[in-house]
């Protein structure tokens, strides 16, 4: 099949069209103030991994923001999954896929108040799940750099709110690369402690126990949701902690968690070693058991890739 051809099939606002027909308006609250909501979903062997998780924190995220999407959580999820169908014969056999969901306030009513006063803009799309950006790291580990920026303070946006507001993340990624231009971002809260990663979370192993930062600074992730259960059933103990950049220089083993690539190992912290510098047994456990999960192997399909 031609896929130069045969167009992905975008859902917005109650239509589903070629993806080369999928405009809003230059008006739109997303465009206009960046106010908009966010979910990514990828997919295992062509089957969602924890859609009903990321519609439930989707539909947190509008509450909070105080946005009607207009359809119940069902109906979302229903429309979700015909586009997945639409777009399933553009997929090969070994492909995946991302699933987006951008909600936005709608069209923007010049005047005093930004509160939503027109329909929400609902745009639901797939993309090719390629890996091969982080393929190389999942076996020599990234290097992962603290930037100069700080996380936004949870007094002013909880991160918990999963938005398209990207800029603050895009300067903390873009910081950290001026250090190495392959530098995976590290970013601290206002008082020091690790936080998140620009799209991730992360996770230290310190004498054998796995630690993460608690949710009051960082995105309660759905990728590190799973990795706290898989420890669990491996019988590693799991902690959620303030920690600090010295928690990650004397840990044995790092990694960041995310939705498309699940686990990527980090080897060196600010330019020092982590560990003996090579990926540790407990990321490896972690990454097998996801593997086991999904039935997917998560490394050897990112290797494929790059054949």
């Amino acid at each position: 099949m031609d896929n130069t051809i045969q167009q992905r099939q975008v859902y917005l606002s109650g239509k589903m069209v070629p993806e080369s027909e999928a405009k809003i308006s230059i008006f739109d609250s997303a465009v206009m103030l960046g106010d908009s909501l966010t979910e990514s979903t990828r997919t295992f062997r062509h089957r969602p991994f924890r859609l009903d998780e990321h519609i439930s924190r989707l539909y947190r995220s509008l509450k909070v923001s105080r946005v009607d999407p207009g359809l119940s959580p069902s109906e979302l999820t229903r429309i979700t999954l015909e586009v997945l169908d639409a777009n399933r014969s553009l997929m090969d056999s070994d492909d995946d896929c991302w699933i987006v969901h951008n909600i936005s306030r709608g069209l923007m009513k010049p005047g005093p108040s930004t509160s939503q006063t027109n329909a929400a803009t609902i745009m639901i799309f797939t993309n090719h799940m390629d890996l091969r950006g982080w393929v190389r790291y999942y076996t020599e580990g990234c290097h992962a750099v603290t930037s100069m920026s700080r996380a936004v303070p949870a007094q002013s946006l909880d991160a918990r709110i999963k938005n398209r507001s990207r800029l603050f993340y895009t300067l903390a990624d873009t910081e950290a690369r001026l250090v190495d231009p392959d530098a995976q971002c590290v970013i601290l809260d206002v008082d020091g402690y690790v936080s998140e990663n620009k799209g991730g979370n992360l996770f230290a192993v310190v004498d054998g126990e796995l630690l993460t930062p608690t949710t009051e600074n960082c995105l309660a992730g759905i990728s590190r949701e799973t990795v706290m259960e898989l420890a669990d059933d491996l019988g590693i103990d799991v902690r959620e902690a303030r920690l600090q950049v010295y928690d990650f220089y004397t840990a044995d083993e790092v990694f960041f968690t995310s939705t498309p690539y699940c686990i990527m190992p980090a080897t060196r912290f600010n330019g020092l070693a982590i560990g003996d510098g090579r990926v540790g047994p407990v990321t490896q456990r972690l990454l097998a058991a996801w593997s086991a999960l999904v039935g997917v192997d998560i490394v050897a399909q990112a290797q494929r890739q790059m054949a």
